[in-house]
């Protein structure tokens, strides 16, 4: 396996199934593997461990600290199975399937729909959700695993809003197709967004609009982690992203819609892979930080004053 190079990661959060789960979504997809294992200290959430996986070659997180968020489906992660680069794509989104549903709930039934042959929407064990398809051959070349943003709720109707905004944010985006709701199809207002997608920094996202009734919103439990080079970097993104300061935490932030993102610098992840007493003074370091201060954790690190 080819090591991953991706700026955006979808962040994981577990009560204590962390490793688990993503032992249990490697078992699901091929070309996957857990690449590291970090137990962090003294946190407010006590012994904390950080993993860091890949499935079907894209790069994902995931930390056990305590039960303080619940996934649900403001965010799950369409699967698209391509009949033109798989001959087995039927059978193997009926195979995922097949794992992701032990001790599953499934909320739309894997069968036709007018948008695709074979489609499915399932929360697994763990209350992740997860999305199959099986996409048209003739269709725009898009990756196996993209995040998928529904926005609910109180930010019904602002996927576009969003998508633009996130597109402005990031120096590398661009929207990729846009569909809208037509007339008639109520609760869901006409012109709104039934589908769309974009990249930001090489990593799809999709956004969609639902009038329905939900009891759920964006939380903690899914996060985007985005990897910094500088603390330039770091300051601009904080500044554009961050809109409600009591979210402000450990390099955590919430945007105006109520998305989790994590700003931080790629050299925390070497950081938080060298010597156990290393790793505890970044850890402490950092946790006294709201926006991360690169320059005090390369201190803590190398144990200057």
């Amino acid at each position: 396996m080819t090591e991953i190079k991706q700026k955006i990661v979808p962040h994981l959060w577990f009560d204590s199934e962390a490793e688990d789960a993503a032992e249990f979504y490697c078992s699901v997809f091929p070309d996957s593997k857990i690449t590291n294992v970090t137990r962090l200290h003294n946190t407010p959430s006590g012994d904390c461990d950080v993993v860091s996986f890949v499935l079907w070659g894209h790069a994902f997180m995931a930390i056990s600290a305590g039960p303080l968020f619940t996934f649900n489906p403001s965010v799950s992660f369409m699967v698209n199975f391509d009949p033109s680069k798989d001959r087995n794509a039927r059978a193997r989104i009926d195979a995922v399937w097949e794992k992701l549903s032990e001790g599953g709930e499934v909320l739309m039934p894997l069968d036709a729909y007018p948008f695709s042959e074979r489609y499915g929407w399932i929360q697994d064990r763990y209350g992740l959700s997860w999305q199959l398809i099986l996409t048209d051959p003739e269709g725009e070349e898009r990756p196996v695993i993209i995040p998928s943003l529904l926005f609910v709720g109180d930010v019904c109707g602002k996927a576009e809003e969003a998508s633009d905004f996130y597109c402005s944010v990031f120096e590398s985006a661009a929207r990729g197709e846009l569909v809208r709701y037509p007339a008639g199809m109520a609760p869901d207002r006409e012109g709104t967004v039934m589908f769309t997608d974009f990249t930001l920094e090489g990593q799809w996202f999709v956004a969609m609009d639902s009038a329905r009734e939900h009891d759920f919103a964006f939380n903690e439990a899914i996060s985007f982690v985005v990897n910094c080079e500088d603390q330039r970097e770091i300051d601009r993104l904080w500044g554009k992203l961050s809109a409600i300061p009591e979210a402000e935490q450990c390099g955590w932030l919430k945007d105006k819609y109520g998305l989790s993102w994590q700003v931080v610098p790629s050299a925390l992840n070497d950081m938080l892979q060298d010597d156990a007493e290393t790793v505890e003074r970044v850890t402490q370091a950092f946790l006294k930080m709201k926006k991360f201060d690169l320059a005090e954790l390369q201190r803590a690190r190398d144990k200057t004053p």
